[in-house]
């Protein structure tokens, strides 16, 4: 169960028993996206932050989904505001854990990139591959289309922003589809761009399916 947390990235992942919760970040306050509390009362046994943005990391969410043996992995970036023990990490660690193995990767607006706003540098932000039993996902956290992406392992599933300001565009975000391959996408961090749109251009080009959820929204997969 893929249940989407806000407008941003944050996604709360149901997988085997386990609960992942990926971004707990919000530009507004949780009923600015009409989320109703009690998805709050599912801890995450793994939280994931990509970095340090407000829309991707807030006290106050992460006190709501953190529990007494949460795991918590993030970048330096956000030292200064997780208030709790983390683990600090940067591309290219990989952490293996008892239910899941973390593959820590890249997540950088470029020089050539469509982003209007060249906020998220090369080792500061960073993006996750997540491998849970037999499924593999893989959240990128605000980026531009990156090299990097071409060598990623088979994905699953992959969450990619498509809103044009801080990370890729939607032209740019079915280049990243074309060269990652995975097998579903999940488009994330709209902004003001049209996830239909970027669903008629990736299933036109490709065979890879788009799942479109809206804040609040949960859909098996």
């Amino acid at each position: 169960m893929f249940t989407r947390l806000s407008g941003s990235s944050w996604f709360k992942i149901k997988l085997n028993g386990k609960v992942i919760h990926i971004d707990p970040g919000y530009t507004g306050y949780f009923k600015s996206h009409g989320l109703p509390m009690t998805e709050f009362e599912e801890p995450g046994d793994l939280i994931l932050i990509t970095h340090a943005h407000k829309d991707h990391l807030q006290l106050a969410a992460l006190d709501k989904i953190r529990k007494h043996g949460s795991i918590i992995l993030a970048p330096k970036v956000c030292k200064d505001i997780i208030n709790t023990q983390f683990r600090m990490v940067k591309p290219g660690d990989e952490t293996k854990l008892e239910d899941f193995t973390v593959q820590v990767v890249h997540a950088y607006n470029t020089p050539e990139g469509h982003s209007t706003m060249k906020a998220h540098h090369m080792g500061d932000g960073v993006g996750y591959i997540v491998q849970i039993k037999q499924k593999t996902i893989y959240h990128s956290g605000d980026t531009d289309f990156i090299p990097e992406m071409k060598s990623f392992p088979p994905i699953d599933i992959a969450l990619l922003p498509i809103g044009g300001t801080y990370t890729m565009d939607i032209s740019e975000a079915v280049q990243a589809v074309l060269a990652i391959q995975p097998k579903i996408v999940i488009p994330m961090h709209f902004l003001k761009a049209d996830p239909d749109e970027f669903k008629r251009q990736v299933e036109s080009k490709s065979h890879v399916e788009v799942l479109i959820i809206q804040p609040g929204q949960s859909i098996n997969i």
